[in-house]
């Protein structure tokens, strides 16, 4: 099967499931925060958000390992099996009930978050240079479908489990158990062959020497940024294209990549590295390296940096803000009315982080990665003040969080493309499970705070705190040391 064949059937594949694990983590987490409170009281509540994206960053771990050992499709398969087992012991907490139960099965549950996060890079490992940002999107887009209606459903699966007697809210859970157990099965016998396997296949020969021979990358001290203007590179290497001036897309790989590492090409022939020279990795370890052996070189990076930044304040902002919304909806609504409110915000909330994910995704690929993640924190910290200052007011607090999705969204796309733009294919896998480690850790941080900021302060507090964030990521943006070179 032709790389394009298998890019654009790897992509039908990633939407299909990514609709299915949306639904997952979006209907059991519209109801976390509500059922933990439920048992342990307002003040824990928070910890059902942090127990889930605790335990899909610590997930990342194993799954970074399997996938650089064996592929992508191995590490999608395990993430979901490890969900699916979450949703199950958090049904059974709930109804025994019982607090380690519970929140062991909301840790587990983050399981389905690692499958969709891993997701996305999946969709780029093929994807060519001047496209990453909006095959990166597309399959963020495909959560839409299943994250926006998954809330508005919660009230149904609670009905539809009413004679197996659970406890109550806990009927989201077990649709988040079948659709991560059907994600998981599908991308197990369907994802062949596998695109990161596929991109390695492609990137392993080099023209100008072995592979084992040739750095990922061109050594920082003996290569200048820019070239002599009488060097003439050698008549019998050709140099890789490198990116547009201005622009921070890095190297090109995949599908209409030259053969070989671009960058040892380029320093070969003296042409000036698309942004800046990047560590270079280990000569072969495209299936040893690890998320610790990934840190030295993302830390090295500008742009790396940049990203993993972009996504993990981004990410800590929006669940440190999200997670106590439906606590606040209950704090100013009668009972009766909060699950059905819950549904709305959050649906507008997901449909803001997914909805427009394409756009974002071209504009990402048009302007470049670094104005799209100043978009991004602009757009956070205006919703931080606009879902701040809601107080009773449902509407004002849907407007909040959609636009908190929105600037998730942007924050998300730019910054997972400029870290996927600006490492070796070798260390890709490593260094995507690295960002999506620190990510995890800066959630679960921002949700379990959550809970105590609003017991002991209140929503408005929180929310204004979060906008605060923002600030450095749009500084950052505007350092000159950040732009592309």
């Amino acid at each position: 099967m032709r790389p394009e064949a298998v890019h654009r059937r790897t992509l039908r594949l990633l939407f299909a499931t990514q609709t299915l694990g949306a639904v997952g983590v979006a209907i059991g987490m519209s109801v976390g925060a509500l059922l933990t409170a439920r048992i342990a009281g307002t003040r824990l509540s928070g910890l059902a958000q942090s127990g889930a994206v605790v335990g899909g960053a610590l997930l990342t771990i194993p799954v970074t390992r399997l996938t650089a050992a064996h592929g992508r499709r191995v590490g999608l398969a395990l993430a979901y099996a490890v969900g699916t087992l979450g949703a199950v012991l958090t049904v059974t907490g709930a109804t025994v009930p019982s607090l380690p139960l519970l929140f062991g099965g909301l840790i587990l549950f983050g399981g389905g978050t690692t499958a969709n996060l891993q997701a996305r890079y999946a969709a780029v490992d093929l994807a060519p240079a001047d496209r990453r940002g909006r095959h990166l999107s597309l399959i963020v887009w495909a959560t839409t479908l299943g994250a926006v209606a998954a809330p508005l459903l919660a009230p149904l699966a609670d009905r539809l489990v009413a004679d197996w007697e659970l406890a109550p809210l806990s009927g989201p859970f077990v649709i988040s158990a079948a659709a991560f157990a059907l994600g998981g099965v599908v991308l197990w016998l369907l994802l062949r062959p596998d695109p990161l396997l596929v991109a390695r296949a492609l990137a392993a020969p080099s023209a100008a020497a072995p592979v084992d021979a040739v750095p990922l990358v061109a050594p920082v001290d003996p290569v200048p940024l820019v070239a002599p203007v009488d060097s003439a590179p050698p008549a019998a290497v050709r140099p890789a294209p490198s990116a547009a001036p201005g622009t921070d897309r890095g190297a090109p790989t995949g599908i209409g990549a030259p053969v070989g590492p671009p960058a040892a090409v380029a320093a070969a022939v003296g042409a000036e590295p698309a942004g800046p020279p990047t560590p270079a990795a280990p000569a072969g370890a495209g299936e040893r390296l690890t998320i610790r052996s990934a840190l030295p070189l993302v830390a090295a990076n500008p742009y790396a940096r940049l990203g993993v930044a972009a996504v993990a304040l981004g990410h800590m902002i929006m669940v440190g803000v999200m997670s106590m919304t439906p606590v606040h909806l209950g704090n100013h609504h009668p009972a009766h009315r909060v699950l059905t409110l819950v549904g709305i915000v959050l649906s507008l909330h997901i449909a803001g982080m997914y909805a427009l994910s394409p756009l974002l995704g071209l504009l990402t690929d048009r302007l470049g990665s670094r104005p799209v993640i100043g978009i991004g924190a602009v757009l956070l910290a205006a919703a931080c003040l606009v879902a701040g200052t809601a107080g009773a007011d449902t509407t004002r607090l849907a407007i909040g969080l959609t636009l908190l999705g929105l600037g998730w969204s942007g924050t998300m796309v730019a910054g997972s493309t400029l870290l996927t733009a600006h490492v070796p294919l070798a260390a890709r896998p490593a260094a995507q499970g690295l960002s999506d480690l620190v990510t995890g850790l800066a959630g679960a941080a921002a949700g379990a705070v959550s809970g105590f900021v609003v017991a002991g302060l209140d929503f408005r507090a929180l929310a204004l705190g979060a906008g605060l964030v923002t600030v450095p990521l749009a500084l950052w943006t505007l350092r000159p040391g950040a732009r592309p070179t």
